[in-house]
């Protein structure tokens, strides 16, 4: 995709936002996408990791609840205003990520997997024993202040003007990272990627991009994670939970993950099948569960690449069919 439609479908995309938040009345039903949106962006900052390393994360809800929690606690300092809080939480977490990064990237395959539960684990349980700062198992309530970025709070968390807040972050995010993977470093994590040794042999170091990919997609989960804490003005332990991270790779799978895209699909998708069929079936994990193995096994590229498959296939018949009418 050239840089111009990649342009266009940014606009419209963000026109798509504003024209739901205009055209749904519901607030229930806005909340409801605010809510898919953010995790969207949560399962972005995963798949963006399996894309550019070919690593699963079971440990990301670090990144998600961590920011919530650090937003919190410093807004409760009264250490800084809480733009800058927020802006130091991002910052904070991508340090500690790309850190964290250089020492568990050189782990492989389920190892790496395991290394993650464990470090979010971690951060699950001193949450759930540090009363006194987070709240404890009660979790923490957060108080935003009655103005943030310039925007009144009563006007910030009305419903339609949150969700194209939310949607706007997740499509610039998305560009951002088109944009970013489009340049020399998505061509080296690639390569990382796909032959490790070979991109050691000519010189790369391979440590260093698998940890800026790790850091980058920490960066994308605490963008979610402080969207969260807006949304509800509450975090609790169970922001940082392994089952999180677990419904977010489910997500990425359903979604696909090949497509920068797919993971936010996968949310969106994952957000309808809870909503429409959790009031009718008491059991509606157990019939997602069935059309996650159906995706596995007849698109293991996700809903994003059958979709592709699918345009790809059209474009190529009427391509066929052209020389077809010259005769």
């Amino acid at each position: 995709m050239n840089l111009s439609r990649l342009g266009l479908t940014t606009l419209i995309a963000l026109a798509v936002g504003a024209a739901v938040a205009n055209l749904v009345g519901s607030g229930t039903v806005l909340s409801l996408l605010t809510q898919a949106t953010i995790y969207a962006l949560f399962a972005s900052g995963v798949g963006l990791l399996l894309r550019q390393n070919g690593m699963i994360s079971f440990g990301h809800a670090l990144f998600f609840g961590g920011a919530g929690y650090a937003v919190g606690i410093l807004m409760q300092l009264r250490l800084m205003p809480a733009e800058l809080a927020i802006v130091a939480t991002l910052l904070g977490l991508t340090v500690a990520a790309f850190v964290i990064g250089l020492v568990i990237v050189r782990v492989p395959g389920v190892a790496f997997g395991m290394l993650t539960l464990a470090v979010g684990q971690m951060a699950f349980l001193s949450a759930s024993r540090a009363r006194g700062l987070t709240g404890g198992a009660d979790g923490m309530n957060i108080d935003w202040p009655s103005t943030l970025f310039g925007i009144p709070q009563a006007t910030l968390l009305k419903p339609a003007v949150l969700f194209v807040v939310c949607w706007s972050a997740l499509v610039l995010v998305l560009l951002l990272l088109a944009l970013l993977l489009r340049s020399r470093f998505g061509g080296i994590t690639e390569a990382v990627r796909d032959n490790e040794e070979r991109a050691r042999f000519i010189g790369i170091s391979t440590v260093l991009p698998r940890a800026a990919v790790y850091a980058l997609s920490a960066l994308v989960t605490g963008v979610a994670g402080v969207l969260s804490a807006l949304n509800t003005g509450f975090v609790s332990p169970e922001s940082l939970h392994w089952s999180l991270s677990g419904m977010t790779l489910m997500m990425v799978v359903v979604g696909g993950f090949k497509a920068l895209w797919g993971p936010a699909l996968g949310a969106v998708v994952y957000f309808l099948f809870k909503d429409l069929l959790g009031d009718h079936a008491t059991h509606w994990m157990s019939i997602f569960g069935v059309a996650l193995i159906t995706v596995i096994v007849f698109s293991p590229t996700g809903i994003a690449g059958a979709l592709g498959r699918l345009l790809s296939g059209g474009t190529s018949k009427a391509g066929a069919a052209k020389p077809a009418a010259a005769h």
